[in-house]
């Protein structure tokens, strides 16, 4: 069954711009997955990415999205296919996540008036990313270049929102959002899958405080 869109698309891209952090987790089960989400609501976060890396994902998605009073933005990410789109729509995603440029995913997002945010990396993914109609384009990885290499990218592109994500930490988020990051992505630094499978609570809810510290900090 459907679920009712209570947030419009123009105010889910004005939330995550106004959170500027979204909690990214990857794991392997809906249980590990909804353990992981509590860890980042505890630790601050208000906008959560489920990704499509195991079968029970739109699961994970409809009972975080169940128990959500709209103080959550629930989304999903690793969206590959217009059938995942779909799928995440129902479960109650009020924004899709791609780790690269697919016009196909990119149009089905768009017909569903669905926030979707396309991964990118050069100059030219980047500005194909936004003209096919992507609302934040995601810098995929961000590991090796670091924020001069958004300072750089957003001389020429400053037109475009951008969003790194993988290789943020809460070391250098004040960084990235100095140049120009409209918001950023945490993974592995913050929701380490290794963490995750060990059920490591406390220590998962300690790195998203700190992040999320780092983030409020940065204004």
């Amino acid at each position: 069954m459907n679920r009712p869109i209570s947030l419009d698309k123009a105010e889910v891209i004005t939330r995550i711009k106004a959170e500027r952090a979204v909690a990214v987790i990857r794991t392997d089960s809906i249980e590990r997955a909804l353990g992981a989400a509590k860890c980042a609501i505890a630790g601050g976060f208000r906008a959560i990415e489920i990704t499509f890396s195991f079968p029970e994902a739109s699961r994970a998605i409809a009972k975080l999205a169940d128990n959500n009073d709209e103080q959550l933005l629930i989304g999903a990410g690793t969206i590959l296919t217009s059938e995942q789109v779909h799928a995440a729509v129902t479960a109650g995603a009020r924004f899709l996540v791609s780790p690269c440029v697919l016009p196909e995913v990119i149009a089905e997002a768009r017909e569903l008036n669905v926030p979707i945010i396309p991964g990118a990396f050069t100059p030219t993914e980047i500005y194909t990313a936004h003209s096919l109609g992507g609302d934040i384009v995601k810098i995929f990885p961000a590991v090796k270049f670091g924020p001069d290499y958004l300072r750089a990218v957003r001389g020429p592109l400053s037109q475009i929102p951008i969003m790194p994500t993988s290789g943020v930490d809460a070391a250098n988020v004040a960084d990235w959002f100095k140049a120009g990051a409209v918001a950023v992505g945490a993974v592995g630094s913050v929701f380490d899958p290794a963490l995750i499978r060990r059920g490591e609570w406390d220590k998962l809810t300690k790195r998203a405080v700190e992040f999320m510290n780092a983030v409020r900090a940065s204004r």
